[in-house]
């Protein structure tokens, strides 16, 4: 047998061999940026050495498993562009690739490993366990199943069953210390008194999770395990049933394991799925850019370099390894992310970039008229904001002066910048019209000097003296470059906004 315990890649189905990973979320809920960041390093790492990525569906939790749910893990993988090899609406050799179609696999896998002698009937009732659990804590022993069923004789079974007991398929766990080697955490040791028996069918015949996954990456011939800390605890019965599975013929290679670190959010506690930043759909809402949010999250417990935190998907790809990632938890900072995906923004190509920001120059998120929409003002306009963009859905309020008939009303930046009082900002705004009515408008530099020069009359600054000309015209304290903005806006409309500035300032 191959050693699948490598702290490198080793292809454990033999040499040469490419591996072959898996992607196998439960349809529960919204995706989360834990799950991702799992998907992402299965498919950077797949793809890193030429293997395949396996999307399998685990989906047999009828009480929380949703079509909707399912439907959004396909349409975020396919917006993050985690392509698979195998499994929904792509198919392969090992098809179906979701677990409730999969129910007669299980049950005769189950029926294997009873007749083989690795499993056996549990009658214990609920509250017998709950007992012995008690008595177990009480007397300072571990609290794992005792072992009681292990080995019932044909009459004791016969006599459960007269009096209406039903019973559990257990996995039996070998009396002996499970090592292996973790990818990322390094050697482990699970001593028996801690890995006890465990259930793998319950007693209305429903496989458990502890007996679908591992039958699943056997028969799908999974290498390499790359899943969360999280399910450490299971490994050592995992390595267990693989052995067993061999046996039988099921599984030909026990795959190599890597537990990547947890993701802690706030108050150093693990990032949870209830978590509001947790959420993928919030960054695809907010206008995170696919490339912006793998690349963060692909620092969460890996680096591309000591000197270097912003790259491409592709070169992600060509550096990653999971013999690089590193144990330890890693902080979800989530201005971190705005920062990376903010020089992603800025990666892109103006043409590009116009294009990205289309939906969020539309219903439901435009407070315009689509009418109002000036296709050739926002391509102008495009660049200036380009730079100064962190998601794509800040676009909305950065060039919507453009297009309103008139700038939102925002009273907190109409009191800051008009702070000097009614009377002095009437002034300056008076002398800026006028200046800006004899200058040149066929350059942003002539614009600002006319303000410049405004402001020198009054005593001020150019930062000052731009100020109440910026909200008059477009509403806001802080944007896009104001002498760029009010060129593409416009002579005429420019000098209207202030106008209207002005009448409000001497009411």
């Amino acid at each position: 047998m191959a050693n699948p315990n490598s702290s490198k890649f080793s292809a454990p189905l033999g040499q040469g061999v490419p591996p072959r990973v898996r992607f196998c979320p439960s349809p529960t809920g919204n995706p989360h940026v834990g799950l991702v960041r799992t998907a992402l390093f299965n498919w950077a790492f797949a793809r890193h050495h030429g293997g395949a990525m396996v999307f399998r569906i685990e989906d047999t939790d009828a009480a929380r498993d949703s079509e909707e749910s399912y439907d959004q893990l396909l349409d975020s993988m396919r917006w993050l562009g985690l392509d698979w090899d195998e499994g929904p609406e792509v198919g392969g050799p090992h098809a179906p690739y979701r677990q409730s179609q999969r129910m007669d696999i299980y049950k005769d896998v189950a029926e294997k490993l009873l007749a083989g002698g690795h499993a056996y009937r549990c009658y214990c009732t609920a509250l017998e366990l709950e007992a012995r659990r008690d008595a177990a804590r009480a007397a300072g022993r571990p609290s794992g199943y005792d072992g009681t069923c292990r080995d019932l004789t044909a009459e004791q079974k016969a006599a459960f069953e007269a009096d209406g007991r039903e019973s559990i398929v257990r996995f039996k766990m070998p009396d002996e210390p499970i090592v292996f080697t973790d990818l990322v955490r390094g050697e482990l040791t699970f001593t028996p008194d801690n890995v006890p028996d465990y259930g793998i069918v319950r007693a209305n015949g429903a496989p458990l999770y502890t007996l679908v996954n591992p039958v699943d990456d056997a028969l799908m011939e999974i290498t390499h395990v790359l899943r969360g800390e999280d399910l450490l605890s299971s490994t050592p019965r995992q390595i267990a049933l693989y052995k067993a599975l061999i046996e039988l013929g099921v599984a030909k290679e026990i795959p190599a394991f890597g537990h990547l670190p947890y993701v802690m959010g706030e108050g150093n506690k693990k990032l949870s799925k209830r978590d509001p930043q947790a959420s993928l759909n919030l960054y695809r809402e907010r206008g995170f850019l696919r490339e912006g949010l793998l690349n963060y999250l692909s620092l969460l417990g890996w680096s591309f370099s000591a000197d270097q935190d912003v790259f491409s998907v592709e070169e992600l790809v060509e550096k990653f390894d999971v013999a690089d990632v590193n144990a330890n938890p890693a902080r979800f900072d989530l201005k971190k992310a705005e920062a990376i995906n903010a020089d992603h923004i800025r990666r892109l190509d103006v043409k590009t970039f116009t294009v990205a920001c289309d939906p969020w120059l539309r219903a439901p998120h435009a407070n315009w008229a689509p009418e109002e929409f000036d296709q050739a003002a926002w391509e102008a306009i495009a660049p200036h904001a380009q730079t100064r963009l962190t998601v794509l859905s800040d676009i909305t309020a950065n060039v919507d002066f453009l297009f309103r008939g008139e700038p939102v009303e925002d009273e907190a930046s109409w009191a800051k910048a008009m702070k000097e009082g009614p009377e002095k900002s009437a002034a300056l705004l008076r002398t800026a019209r006028a200046k800006l009515e004899a200058a040149d408008w066929s350059s942003p530099e002539s614009l600002k000097d006319a303000v410049l020069a405004a402001g020198e009359e009054h005593g001020l600054k150019l930062g000052k003296a731009q100020a109440p000309v910026r909200v008059a015209v477009t509403g806001r304290t802080v944007g896009l470059p104001l002498f760029e903005s009010l060129e593409i806006l416009g002579k005429d409309k420019t000098l209207a906004r202030i106008d209207a500035a002005l009448a409000k300032l001497t009411a």
